[in-house]
């Protein structure tokens, strides 16, 4: 397991569209399908890696605490199932069904998707405003496995309250750090390693 930081993707960065499957509906998920929605969080998380395994019932709790608000929330994860089996759309499916996500977990077979994001890690957050505009990106929170820190999210839910507020969201960021995305042989992007 190497552990990564997020590459820190430039704020003010348009969010890059994509088309993939969600593992539990089957249906095609896109950034057209959050076109109603003020915010938008896509998230890069998968089925195995500890440091996702630690916040997950919060992820879970997160998307319930704002079904009801302006915020879209998109899963993806993009890694390698040669390589990790658990995290392939089934065991993936089974993740979100087991947790009770209430938002789409999608695979990103190809890990374009990923690359567009620069995604580095899992778990790796990206949240948009209204004209799909990246105003956060970084971590949850300061807890990580074995530091002893509670998982309250709060660094994340201050960003995403302040968008549905219409408000500013600080610049100084936290980068999220996880394990690295699997991936394939020769598609590792130039930004990771």
């Amino acid at each position: 397991m190497a552990l990564v930081a997020s590459t820190m993707l430039e704020l003010g960065t348009k969010a890059p569209d994509f088309a993939l499957p969600d593992t539990v509906s089957g249906e095609t998920i896109t950034l057209q399908t959050f076109a109603t929605s003020k915010a938008l969080l896509v998230m890069f998380i998968c089925q195995h890696c500890p440091y996702v395994k630690h916040i997950q019932e919060a992820l879970a709790q997160l998307g319930k605490d704002y079904a009801k608000t302006d915020l879209g929330i998109v899963a993806i994860s993009a890694n390698n199932v040669e390589t990790h089996p658990n995290d392939a759309p089934d065991k993936l499916k089974e993740m979100a069904l087991t947790l009770g996500f209430t938002f789409p977990f999608c695979y990103d077979e190809s890990q374009s998707v990923a690359k567009a994001y620069t995604a580095a890690c899992t778990p790796d957050f990206f949240l948009f405003d209204g004209d799909r505009t990246l105003v956060y990106r970084g971590q949850l929170d300061d807890s990580r496995p074995g530091n002893g820190l509670p998982v309250t999210g709060k660094d994340l839910r201050a960003a995403i309250d302040q968008v549905l507020a219409d408000a500013p969201v600080p610049t100084e960021q936290k980068p999220s750090i996880g394990c690295n995305i699997k991936w394939k042989p020769g598609n590792e992007p130039a930004y990771f390693g």
